[in-house]
């Protein structure tokens, strides 16, 4: 089983332009992460989106929607995604047969030390090997279904909601 990680910015990629005192969308971090972790699981990188989540579009999911519906090799997709609109991108998966889908993203840039990050990376690779086809987010130890999630903005935290 291969895993294709599709890369879309979000906090997760960002880094600290020290001229600008800004951060700004980088290369995707996940690939040096799983390296470093030592990860043997066969996976491969892509970047498909290189934004804040704020500024996904729905021509933007389409493109993450269509990239799985067209791969005829793989079943297994993680996507790292800003966590201010996961749950929306994740709704608008719904429903693409025969492949298991798992979102998840970071509350401080991956490079940050105590990031949440790699904790939750490695967590979305071991629920895509798990769960049955679908779409899912999985943060911060807990998975949801897709339409079935939202992020509580005064918490940070996601939290299961009835289904949309």
């Amino acid at each position: 089983m291969k895993i294709i990680i599709l890369a879309t910015g979000g906090t997760f990629d960002k880094i600290y332009y020290d001229a600008l005192s800004d951060y700004r969308i980088g290369e995707p971090q996940v690939g040096a992460m799983l390296r470093q972790a030592r990860v043997s699981v066969d996976y491969a990188v892509e970047a498909v989106v290189s934004k804040d989540s704020l500024d996904m579009t729905d021509a933007d999911r389409q493109l993450l929607r269509r990239r799985i519906e067209d791969d005829d090799r793989h079943r297994h997709f993680v996507i790292t995604h800003g966590t201010d609109t996961m749950a929306a991108t994740a709704a608008a998966l719904r429903g693409i047969a025969g492949k298991t889908v798992v979102l998840t993203g970071a509350a401080s840039p991956a490079r940050f030390r105590d990031s949440d990050a790699v904790f939750n990376t490695g967590f979305a690779l071991a629920a895509v090997q798990l769960l049955a086809p679908g779409v899912y987010v999985a943060m911060n130890g807990v998975v949801f279904k897709a339409g079935q999630v939202a992020k509580n903005p005064a918490t940070g935290y996601f939290e299961a909601r009835p289904a949309s």
